[in-house]
């Protein structure tokens, strides 16, 4: 989907179902993806938000396929909507059942993001490969719900569009195959290992889609529930937050499947049913499982964890022994300062250096501080050419340590514009290395710090316009001169 700011894209939301039952039966939707989950959900995250919230739900997990990518929108999202978050990841082991992971606390989220780690540097770029085993080392904190067997993919068929996504003919609806991973034509739910390792903190899913004899299957769900003692809790494996999105999702299949729409046959959605439906609708859905649909709320009251706890982390060991790092910090910047100022700091420079370390103190920003001091310090000790530019050069402490040239002697600084104990934002300080000689100072960060502390900040690709309507084109059977043609006429 192309992709655009929230605050210039208008929110389509549904009107909630008639009969002002808001909230009641309460629900909360645990299975959620977003257009995160690239070529797989068909809505923003800041839609699926709006709509839950004009529903009445309870809470809303956002549940990427292998990614927390659509978490931040969300929860930014949610906190405007006044509706609780709940942040997790589906996942697939080669070896086991899918399953929804949930944290809990600040502890489990930071396991999950190792979790998906592990499986993102073992595989192919944009792959990810985990074990079971893998789950159980990071399943402290985390809740597991496991997944049914038609919530990820349709059933994979024997068709070109199929073999050349890497679907199998013998694969039960909703595994994933392709490059990697093992066919799939027996049971592997290990529905007792899961509930072995994450105990009570173990789920199993159901979902309902309007198929062909949904009260069969979900009595033969409740029966695997039963037997694997699982209580069974309610989902609907959301795809995008209103049913006219089915369209587009049918085309971001296409496209994911290098095929058109025509071709795509069952790997397609059989009706579009994936979308945040009314919770009255739900808990006709469930009649016979009245229990599964209540459960949802224990699910969401057993997750505490916000975004809003996170806060950057920075290592401290540039701290001498027998120091601290504003300790060495503070030290650090007089030093700099006299050298500066050969002739004597003058008297508005020390004013503006000493209300800057009572700020940094204050806010626990001086490990940060130096961390970039020390980055900036191994480039010049090299001959590397290096800058700090952008709000840091308002900040006093930045030019007595080296990292920016704006004298504030000569220029009126204003230092809360770098750094604001209102804004409550961590600092940012932009260090330009030339790019000739960039990987040495990356290389120093790994050697320094270890490949398991150290890491490259990711981007999203988005779509845009062009690449868009040529992908949709071709999904939509249009011919390559066509498709260029469309394309060109886009500025």
């Amino acid at each position: 989907m192309p992709d655009q700011p929230l605050a210039k894209r208008r929110v389509e939301v549904a009107p909630a179902a008639p009969g002002g039952a808001w909230g009641r039966p309460g629900y909360a939707e645990l299975h959620c993806k977003t257009n995160f989950s690239f070529l797989e959900g068909a809505s923003h995250p800041d839609e699926l938000v709006a709509q839950a919230a004009a529903l009445g739900y309870q809470a809303l997990a956002v549940t990427d396929r292998h990614s927390l990518a659509g978490v931040v929108r969300a929860h930014a999202a949610a906190k405007q909507a006044g509706l609780k978050l709940l942040i997790g990841a589906e996942v697939w082991p080669t070896d086991a059942a899918g399953a929804v992971l949930l944290a809990t606390d600040r502890a489990a989220y930071g396991r999950l993001a190792r979790l998906l780690t592990v499986g993102r540097r073992r595989a192919a770029k944009g792959e990810c490969l985990l074990t079971f085993d893998d789950v159980a080392e990071h399943a402290k904190g985390l809740l597991a719900l496991m997944l049914p067997g038609a919530s990820t993919y349709p059933q994979g068929s024997s068709g070109p569009c199929a073999r050349q996504f890497g679907f199998q003919s013998d694969v039960r609806p909703g595994r994933p195959q392709g490059p990697g991973l093992p066919r799939v034509g027996e049971p592997a739910d290990r529905f007792p290992d899961y509930r072995e390792v994450f105990g009570d903190w173990a789920y199993a899913l159901a979902e309902i889609h309007h198929g062909r004899d949904d009260r069969k299957a979900l009595a033969r769900r409740l029966d695997e529930a039963r037997r694997a003692r699982l209580p069974v809790v309610a989902a609907n494996d959301v795809r995008y937050h209103v049913p006219e999105r089915r369209a587009l999702e049918d085309v971001l299949t296409a496209v994911r499947a290098g095929c058109t729409v025509a071709e795509a046959g069952e790997l397609l959605f059989a009706n579009a049913e994936r979308y945040l439906k009314p919770p009255e609708e739900l808990a006709a859905l469930f009649a016979d499982a009245p229990d599964a649909l209540r459960r949802t709320l224990e699910v969401a009251g057993r997750c505490r964890f916000s975004l809003d706890e996170l806060r950057y982390e920075y290592p401290e060991e540039l701290c001498p022994a027998g120091s601290t790092p504003l300790a060495h910090l503070t030290d650090l910047t007089w030093r700099g300062a006299r050298e500066r100022y050969p002739d004597g700091v003058p008297p508005r420079v020390r004013d503006l250096v000493e209300h800057e370390l009572r700020l940094i103190a204050d806010l626990r920003y001086e490990a940060f501080f130096l961390t970039v001091w020390d980055l900036v310090r191994f480039a010049r000790s090299r001959g590397i050419l290096c800058q700090g530019r952008g709000s840091a050069a308002n900040s006093a402490v930045c030019y007595c340590l080296g990292v920016t040239s704006v004298d504030p002697e000569r220029m009126d600084v204003l230092f809360e514009r770098f750094i604001s104990r209102e804004r409550n934002e961590a600092p940012d300080i932009d260090v330009d290395f030339e790019h000739e000689r960039r990987e040495e100072v990356i290389q120093y960060v790994y050697q320094k710090y270890g490949r398991d502390r150290a890491g490259l900040a990711a981007e999203v690709i988005t779509y845009r316009f062009r690449s868009a309507v040529r992908d949709v084109g071709k999904a939509l059977g249009f011919g390559l001169g066509e498709v260029d043609r469309l394309a060109k006429l886009l500025d």
